[in-house]
């Protein structure tokens, strides 16, 4: 894996406050080919409710149908459906009859109400079961709310967190505009995972065939960075939406896994002090540690941050790096995405607007040399989401900002 730091300053003045905002780039290694693969573990836990007769159960599937034709006999596959009742459609297990496993899913058949909770619970527990060293990816399915069983947005992510502490990922995937996506988004950030919008179900089966092509060629498992800032900095800014927890002199900023060649962006900003004297001083210290696949191998990096202290009028004409800053006005946009969402879920569209608004005025103001077509890309999707909005359209803008929030701010890079 490669770790690269991009600082915005690397010059600070003496005995004056400042702010260094990083930019930190990983890059997962490829996949190594003539190595064999580890064999996967996937878990579906498909609603099945009467919300997803049609076209949404028809095409989810057929997604699933296909899933199995992709899978190694080697590599296990399990599939939950559930309405008020769950049923284990395919037991987990090694992919050995797949016209058998074929069969099972396209036979289920649309049901009543959503027992969400009892559906995730059980798929959690067939994921445990037959999981391998690296792990197990969970998929959740569902076009509607949890209005049965456990129905606590906040229990169900905890549900998704324990099971990742036991090496289950979960990812969730919204089908249409009546699901609740607040509910699967958290269930996503609590296991790791991605979160996905789909308006019909076709889109539900390419998200479901992304999903397993990354799975498939995963190369790193379980990283995680831990940042242990230096000379007397005491606030420090996670500007991407991931799990964090403060440990022995710093804070632990979980990462999950990573696909072959995928790049991870993530900003951080720290509150530097006064520093007394002039020279190199060291203002925090990084700790990337993962495994890699197929070796299961643990590996660690470390990398100072350092900056130089210069006199002030040597301070005042450094140039902030376009780099860095494009990169944390992106940040800035997913996190106004988020507010949105929040603010159309309690019925405040103006909120809404607000802050697409407010975004979208940032990106336009920053300064040439930090504008990239990347930006440009943002604030035309920011005046869509607005548009949608304000034409009365706010559940496809919440559904559409949750799941940009969630793969821009969470998996910076990846690809749908």
């Amino acid at each position: 894996m490669k770790l690269d730091a991009h600082m915005d300053v690397d010059l600070v003045a003496v005995e004056q406050d400042d702010e260094v905002t990083v930019m930190l780039e990983l890059v997962a290694p490829e996949e190594q080919r003539e190595a064999p693969r580890e064999p996967a573990t996937v878990q579906v836990v498909l609603d099945r409710s009467g919300s997803m007769s049609g076209e949404r159960l028809d095409a989810a599937r057929l997604a699933l149908a296909e899933l199995t034709e992709r899978l190694d006999p080697a590599d296990r596959l399990g599939v939950v459906a559930f309405d008020d009742e769950v049923q284990v459609v395919v037991p987990a297990g090694p992919v050995v009859d797949k016209a058998a496993a074929r069969a099972a899913v396209m036979a289920i058949g649309p049901g009543g109400t959503t027992n969400l909770s009892s559906g995730l619970l059980r798929g959690i527990q067939e994921a445990r079961r037959v999981a391998g060293p690296a792990g197990a990816t969970l998929l959740l399915l569902s076009d509607g709310h949890a209005n049965a069983g456990v129905t606590s947005v906040d229990r169900l992510a905890d549900v998704a967190a324990g099971a990742r502490a036991h090496g289950v990922t979960t990812s969730t995937v919204g089908i249409g505009l009546g699901y609740d996506e607040a509910l699967l988004a958290a269930i996503a950030r609590g296991g790791q995972g991605s979160h996905a919008f789909a308006a019909d179900g076709d889109g539900a089966g390419a998200v479901v065939a992304g999903e397993v092509a990354g799975l498939l060629s995963k190369t790193v498992q379980a990283a995680s960075l831990i940042v242990r800032p230096r000379a007397s900095v005491e606030t420090v800014t996670i500007w991407n939406d991931l799990p964090s927890q403060a440990v022995a002199g710093g804070v632990m900023i979980e990462l999950g896994d990573l696909w072959a060649g995928e790049t991870r962006k993530l900003v951080l900003t720290f509150a530097v002090p006064a520093l007394p004297a002039l020279g190199l001083a060291e203002i925090a210290s990084l700790e990337l540690r993962y495994v890699t696949l197929p070796a299961f191998a643990e590996e660690t990096i470390t990398l100072p941050l350092n900056v130089n202290v210069v006199p002030g009028d040597q301070a005042a004409g450094r140039v902030r790096d376009p780099k860095v800053q494009t990169e944390l006005l992106f940040q800035r946009a997913q996190e106004a995405k988020r507010q949105a969402a929040d603010a159309i879920g309690r019925g405040d569209d103006d909120a809404a607007l607000a802050a697409y608004a407010a975004a979208g005025d940032a990106i336009g103001a920053c300064a040439p040399a930090a504008a990239s077509p990347e930006l440009a890309e943002e604030a035309a999707i920011l005046a869509e989401l607005a548009d949608r909005t304000a034409a009365g359209d706010g559940a496809w803008s919440a559904k559409r900002s949750r799941a940009e929030h969630a793969l821009k701010a969470r998996q910076r890079g990846r690809g749908r």
